[in-house]
């Protein structure tokens, strides 16, 4: 019984888009085919469109880019010695890229050969629902099987799955965050044997790669129960450097199911500090990730240290790492470690993390102490500290006479120091 029924007018409706068209229509010439290949045809049977479109020809590079020239549109030799150009039409960047045959494989490289044959080059493709093409006439073409798998929801590779992901270890990877997006049943037996018998070779994968495919599994509809089953085939653990905390990533995905790839991937992995420092350096994140596994593993060692949190206590804590983090580190706590929130604490929470109250922010500055006697150097900072933490330990008042007190504090503790 087929697990999705597929959507035979997405096809007609992806050729009606403007710019495929002007393409197709710029490379049409007799005695050659071009054709969409791969993902935009395998999205368009799911009824979606593909902000990536992929186009197989049996015209060489160089006349790829002259029959873009001559239709006025802008060719880009992006990979010309591999035989792909892209080509700019409308506002989309298309690949075309020539039929091509491996000669060899390294398990990273490639080396290829242009070739005339489709079905061969289907054939080099990895799983079978990303082997479909689609001719300018409408014409469904399936050498593979990929219809029948994409219906049925099964992530198949095309032929012996061993000698696929000795062709590139990615594979690996892919074959668990494609089951994540298209996956209806259990794992491809076959594919999944010869990734787990195959694990150490991710450990050769550039870091940047493993990067990309993690964040993409990680938001795919099924990506709980696919790395449950990395983690099974001992492969996850491979890719993060130790155990993986699935039921955390579990709670957030229950509780916050629009959470960003980063932060899922912070409750996976990030119990600390230095988690996030090494997972940031080992998968070559961003400094914008990198600080989200940062503020993840810092809001969690705060709530680590509460039993009770009431409405003070949680504008403190949002002082100090804002909203989202101790939301989200609140999220994946389970029963034994989450602290008690009062309720006034809890709609605190929610209305700073939707944007009805501001974050708080501490009132005073180095100049209320200067102004005040105090001279600049180490004690107006010694001051500031003191009376920020009394306002932390406080709830972060804002009324006028709790500021005359918190700016007193300050202005004694300077003295102190003097």
């Amino acid at each position: 019984m087929s697990g999705r029924t597929l959507d035979r007018d997405g096809l007609a409706n992806l050729l009606r888009r403007g710019d495929v068209r002007c393409i197709l229509d710029a490379l049409a010439v007799s005695g050659e085919e071009t054709r969409l290949v791969g993902g935009c045809v395998r999205d368009a049977l799911l009824g979606s469109s593909s902000t990536d479109i992929d186009l197989a020809t049996t015209l060489e590079p160089g006349a790829t880019l002259s029959l873009a020239a001559t239709a006025g549109l802008r060719a880009i030799p992006t990979g010309f010695e591999h035989g792909t150009v892209t080509i700019l039409a409308k506002g989309t960047a298309f690949e075309v890229t020539t039929l091509r045959e491996d000669i060899e494989t390294d398990g990273r490289h490639a080396v290829v050969r242009f070739g005339h044959d489709f079905g061969r080059d289907a054939e080099r493709r990895d799983f079978t629902i990303n082997a479909l093409s689609l001719d300018p006439d409408g014409r469904l073409h399936d050498t593979t099987g990929g219809v029948a798998d994409l219906e049925g929801g099964r992530v198949r590779f095309i032929g012996d799955a061993a000698t696929r992901i000795r062709e590139d270890a990615l594979r690996i990877l892919r074959f668990f965050r494609f089951h994540a997006r298209y996956g209806c049943a259990a794992p491809d037996e076959a594919g999944l044997a010869a990734c787990a018998a195959a694990r150490e070779a991710v450990d050769d994968l550039s870091r940047e790669r493993v990067r990309a495919e993690l964040l993409k599994l990680l938001v795919a509809p099924r990506a709980l129960a696919a790395l449950r089953t990395m983690d099974d085939a001992r492969i996850l653990e491979r890719l993060i450097g130790g155990p993986a905390d699935l039921g955390r990533l579990a709670r957030i995905v229950e509780a916050c199911p629009d959470s960003s790839a980063v932060t899922r991937f912070a409750s996976l992995a990030v119990r600390t500090d230095a988690d996030a420092a090494r997972l940031q350096e080992a998968l070559r994140l961003s400094k914008a990730e990198g600080a989200t596994l940062a503020a993840f593993a810092e809001a969690s060692a705060a709530l680590a240290q509460r039993h009770t949190i009431d409405a003070g206590a949680m504008r403190a804590l949002v002082a100090v790492h804002d909203a989202s983090p101790i939301a989200e580190a609140l999220a994946a706590m389970d029963a034994q470690e989450r602290p008690q929130i009062t309720s006034d604490g809890l709609a605190n929470l929610d209305a700073m993390r939707l944007g009805m109250l501001d974050r708080p922010v501490f009132p005073l500055t180095g100049a209320d102490l200067v102004a005040r006697g105090v001279a600049p150097g180490p004690a107006v900072g010694r001051g500031l500290n003191a009376a920020r933490t009394l306002w932390l330990e406080s709830g972060c008042p804002v009324d006028p006479q709790d500021l005359d007190a918190l700016l007193a504090h300050g202005l004694r503790i300077a003295g102190d120091g003097a």
